[in-house]
């Protein structure tokens, strides 16, 4: 049974996610990473939430649309893909009929994407790592840069290029990079792929909203990325001239984004 901690409408995506009412999320509960640095780590390692029917879950994609957002946002839905899969066929028998977006971390077989061919049209994919030992260290995962190039690619290949409906996203992916403080190299390693490999076909969003949580402390992923840093990743994507992106600024209150995740809209 799939596993829910929030539905809510959220305000705070890229732009022509969350468009003027919001984007409609709903968060699953646990993960396929172990990120150390998790701002989500009571539903993704603590496993908060409720287990719900299929039926349950069809029923609240038709109730997160009834409330007028411009698509139904899956957060972390990996570990569900059966069961999301079945509440999509039953929601669109019962009227759904905006985008449904797959918000995933980038840690996925090319054979699962393969699977959710025809039932999602947006890919909000993570591409945490081209180091790969950085996944090792701060995720638990294994060759995390294949398997992200792998299914992003294919993600691609399903839905094609980015097409927009009034500014807001109807198909397409857009590729999502958190800046980590003192790794600078591998953002600028993911850029140059991108570059290479996505640049036209997909969007890309660079994330300035890193802050140290769980058990990020004990780390050298102990504070916030400095804007020295933040401007080399900068400078690098104006010198490739990357199209179709999102750059965040360096906020001063990232914490007070993270959701409350009290099983709003489930129970």
């Amino acid at each position: 049974m799939p596993k829910l901690a929030l539905a809510s409408i959220h305000k705070f995506e890229e732009p022509c996610i969350s468009g003027t009412r919001g984007s409609g999320t709903v968060f699953f509960s646990n993960c396929n990473l172990n990120c150390i640095f998790c701002q989500n780590y009571k539903i993704s390692h603590e496993g908060y939430g409720k287990e719900i029917s299929i039926e349950k879950l069809a029923d609240i994609f038709i109730k997160q649309q009834a409330r007028r957002v411009h698509n139904i946002n899956l957060v972390s839905p990996t570990i569900y893909i059966p069961q999301i899969i079945e509440a999509i066929k039953i929601a669109k028998t019962n009227g759904l009929e905006i985008p449904i977006v797959y918000n995933t971390s980038g840690y996925e077989r090319k054979e699962t994407i393969q699977m959710l061919d025809g039932y999602i049209d947006i890919y909000l994919p993570d591409f945490k790592y081209m180091e790969d030992e950085l996944g090792e260290k701060y995720s638990n995962t294994k060759n995390y840069s294949a398997y992200a190039k792998e299914s992003i690619l294919e993600m691609v290949k399903q839905v094609g290029n980015l097409e927009f409906k009034e500014g807001i996203l109807q198909k397409g992916v857009i590729v999502r990079h958190l800046v980590l403080p003192n790794h600078v190299k591998n953002s600028i390693k993911f850029l140059d792929w991108f570059k290479e490999n996505l640049d036209g076909k997909a969007g890309i969003s660079i994330m300035a909203q890193y802050f140290p949580t769980a058990r990020a402390f004990q780390t050298d992923l102990n504070r916030k990325i400095t804007k020295r840093e933040y401007e080399k990743i900068e400078n690098h994507l104006y010198e490739l001239n990357i199209r179709n992106g999102y750059l965040q600024d360096i906020g001063e209150n990232e914490e007070a984004f993270v959701p409350a995740f009290d099983l709003s809209n489930i129970e």
